[in-house]
């Protein structure tokens, strides 16, 4: 019985962490990051884009003005489709929560 308990205990464990992880796993997935004011270390959390290339998109925003579309960010030397598509759903050029929240006059 006290065999029972122990692996009823750990199979309870296991599956707490499992939710615990992956909620923090799908938060992380999930968060937007605007190339128009993301640091280079929050442009680091993008899906292929290490240090030098966060570093160059902060300096091609710098040099060139905003982003219009997500997609601007292929102009950034060594951003190419890959790397567009791997992030297209966490790329963001404005303040979407503002966008939302804002009502039309009537």
């Amino acid at each position: 019985m006290k065999k029972y308990h122990l692996i009823l205990k750990l199979f309870c464990a296991a599956a707490i962490l499992g939710v615990v992880m992956s909620g923090v796993l799908f938060a992380e997935e999930s968060t937007k990051i605007n190339i128009n004011t993301a640091t280079v270390e929050e442009l680091t959390q993008l899906d292929k884009v290490g240090e030098k290339y966060a570093e160059r998109i902060v300096a091609y925003r710098n040099e060139n003005g905003m982003f219009k579309t997500p997609e601007d960010i292929m102009k950034v030397q060594g951003i190419g489709p890959k790397i567009l598509e791997l992030n297209k759903d966490r790329i963001v050029v404005g303040d979407t929560a503002e966008k939302a929240s804002q009502s039309p006059k009537q």
